[in-house]
């Protein structure tokens, strides 16, 4: 769809917000500008919609890494984060999820420690740039099938640790947690929304679609950051878009509302 019409459409459905691509507003979208930006709010304004955050940060440009051992790219990956931070604020987003899976890969005859450490100086070098312009900056844990680097909630938030800046965290992603973690998701959430590291949660299940539509209960996470009074947002991320995209939009908000006014009469 068009952005406003995606704007109009989310807002009928009753979402609250939009997480944003930046590579579907454009090829170059670290360098958006500020007309485009503009038309961008003005869009989400006029359907009465937030605009809350980014995801799926370093698709385009094309050819970006945080891992690689080359510096130059490392630098150009760097700038493209920077100018999405700002981006982000612009749009008057909260957050960036930085997943970007095929951005951080280990390269052949290099290892997986030395990856993680160029990762993680990448993570550091943008916490300042996120802090100035008020944002979060979340680390995403993904499954192994998708990359080798930070698949565990442990491990990313032990990276947050290390870099010790209060604009860098860690979120859930429900798919990718429940092909990797151990525990329960409602568990997982215990033990973690207490220590401060969880800032956001993508909604989706283990089979890639949306909630509700796979083997994955809900029902515990929701209670879980309703009890630890989590303020985030919580996005619907599905993959694999069943029956189509419009429809699994709609099909997602209602089983998440139901579960919202279920727990709302205990």
């Amino acid at each position: 769809m068009p952005f406003p019409a995606q704007c109009e459409y989310a807002a009928k459905l009753g979402y609250d917000g939009l997480e944003i691509a930046p590579y579907t507003l454009s090829e170059e979208p670290h360098r958006l500008g500020a007309a485009r930006v503009a038309a961008a709010r003005a869009a989400a304004e006029d359907a009465g919609i937030a605009l809350t955050g980014l995801h799926w940060l370093l698709v385009k440009p094309a050819g970006l890494s945080i891992s690689t051992r080359d510096p130059k790219t490392r630098e150009r990956t760097l700038d493209v984060m920077r100018a999405l931070i700002d981006l982000c604020a612009e749009l008057g987003g909260r957050y960036l999820v930085h997943g970007s899976p095929q951005q951080r890969r280990v390269e052949a005859g290099d290892t997986r420690a030395a990856a993680m450490a160029r990762a993680q100086e990448c993570f550091a070098a943008v916490a300042e740039r996120a802090q100035r312009a008020g944002v979060l900056y979340c680390i995403e844990p993904l499954a192994t099938e998708a990359t080798p680097l930070i698949n565990t909630v442990e491990e990313a938030a032990r990276m947050v640790d290390e870099i010790a800046s209060a604009s860098v965290r860690t979120m859930l992603d429900c798919s990718a947690a429940g092909r990797m973690e151990k525990e329960p998701l409602g568990a997982l959430l215990e033990r973690w929304l207490p220590k401060g590291v969880i800032a956001h949660v993508q909604l989706n299940d283990r089979n890639r679609r949306g909630p509700g539509q796979g083997e994955q209960r809900f029902a515990p996470i929701f209670a879980s950051l309703k009890r630890h009074r989590y303020a985030g947002d919580v996005a619907v991320e599905p993959y694999d878009y069943v029956p189509d995209g419009p429809g699994a939009a709609a099909r997602a908000i209602g089983y998440v509302r139901g579960i919202l006014e279920a727990l709302d009469e205990k």
